[in-house]
């Protein structure tokens, strides 16, 4: 049975996957400036739900210049095989650990949003709200109706107050040092919170612990290797998503 759930989580990664490179490019945006509607070069970007969705590839054909108009601009954005691959191996990762239990369809649903999350911040160092907080509501919502369920492995007042702890430690931390941390971190650390308060508040503190670790790790070979200094500004939100997964996993695995 959790081989098939592997086998699953695996290709509905892999699928999910592909539609995130251009959602990922069209978010890439500084705040205050509107999702980008063209590619690099300039033509409108469409396609399935209002061009959302689906590979970062522009099949729009350049005029002038003596090319046809059936010349493709090509890629851009996130590379789709890198992206979906990735998100393969995190859904098959929380198949495994998991298995039949009514979180893992939470977990699978959230996985792909994470990867997005992921991609926007390493790009411009930005969580969109409109990311983070439906992140945070629909997870509580859906460990709602998990806990409702037999053979659930854990308890949604845990996660409930998980978030709201883990929101109001990031927060602490935005008021001490705004200049580093950005406030779409502590609206991540919501969502981020109810799926480690889940499991209980030691899979909490070591996901929140985790993710930081990761992060200070990935600021310290940086300068290790000259190429960010002590005040250079980092991407959190992948770290943060690092450490919840590993925290998830983990406390996953401890309950099965």
């Amino acid at each position: 049975m959790r081989l098939i759930l592997i086998v699953v989580g695996a290709l509905w990664g892999a699928w999910s996957g592909l539609a995130l490179p251009r959602a990922a490019y069209r978010l890439s945006v500084e705040p205050e400036e509107p999702w980008k509607a063209e590619c690099p070069d300039g033509h409108p970007i469409t396609g399935r739900f209002d061009g959302w969705l689906g590979r970062a590839r522009c099949t729009t054909g350049a005029q002038g210049g003596g090319r046809t108009a059936s010349t493709a601009c090509g890629p851009y954005g996130p590379r789709t095989a890198i992206v979906s691959t990735v998100t393969a191996l995190v859904c098959a990762a929380l198949a495994a650990a998991t298995g039949p239990r009514p979180e893992l369809v939470v977990w699978l649903l959230a996985a792909p949003a994470a990867v997005l999350l992921a991609l926007v911040d390493l790009r411009v160092h930005r969580l969109p709200d409109v990311l983070t907080l439906p992140l945070a509501a629909a997870t509580l919502a859906l460990l709602g109706i998990a806990a409702a369920l037999p053979a659930d492995a854990g308890s949604w007042l845990t996660a409930l107050f998980g978030s709201l702890a883990l929101g109001a430690g990031y927060e602490v931390l935005y008021l001490i040092n705004p200049a580093g941390m950005g406030f779409g971190d502590v609206k991540l650390a919501l969502g981020l919170g109810a799926a480690l308060g889940w499991y209980g508040w030691a899979v909490l503190v070591t996901g929140a612990f985790a993710g930081i670790l990761y992060g200070a790790v990935y600021g310290l070979g940086m300068v290790a290797l000259r190429r960010a200094g002590r005040k250079t500004a980092i991407p959190l939100g992948p770290f943060m998503l690092g450490g919840a997964f590993t925290g998830v996993v983990l406390g996953a695995f401890a309950v099965a």
